[in-house]
């Protein structure tokens, strides 16, 4: 996201200094590499800033917020894995209802969990 809010400012300072979206999209590919906004976005923001537009940051979104890692889905987590540590994320998902992606987020970044393999020879 932060690379994003910097390539938008450099797209907002081509605008400024006159320079056309097609100028300014080899130079935000030299500057950025492989992580550079793709033409369309350039050309998207290049058009928002030579419209007037002030604000680089993006504008909020409607829609429905994600909800699926919140504090009660960590709690049920937390308990289930609590029972039984060798659940996989798959019976979780399923006991609990929620996506393997989100279970997997929970166990990893909100618990800070991770799978350790255990060898019998």
């Amino acid at each position: 996201m932060q690379r994003s809010l910097e390539q938008r400012m450099a797209i907002k300072f081509c605008v400024k200094l006159e320079k056309s979206a097609a100028e300014t999209i080899p130079m935000l590919k030299k500057a950025c590499g492989v992580d550079c906004l793709s033409d369309r976005q350039i050309f998207r923001w290049h058009k928002a800033f030579a419209d007037g537009r002030g604000d680089v940051n993006d504008k909020n979104r409607a829609g429905r917020p994600s909800t699926s890692s919140s504090d009660d889905n960590v709690k049920r987590v937390r308990d289930l894995l609590n029972t039984d540590r060798r659940l996989s994320v798959r019976l979780i998902s399923e006991t609990l209802d929620i996506t393997k992606a989100i279970v997997h987020e929970i166990i990893s970044e909100s618990l800070g969990m991770r799978k350790k393999v255990a060898m019998d020879f």
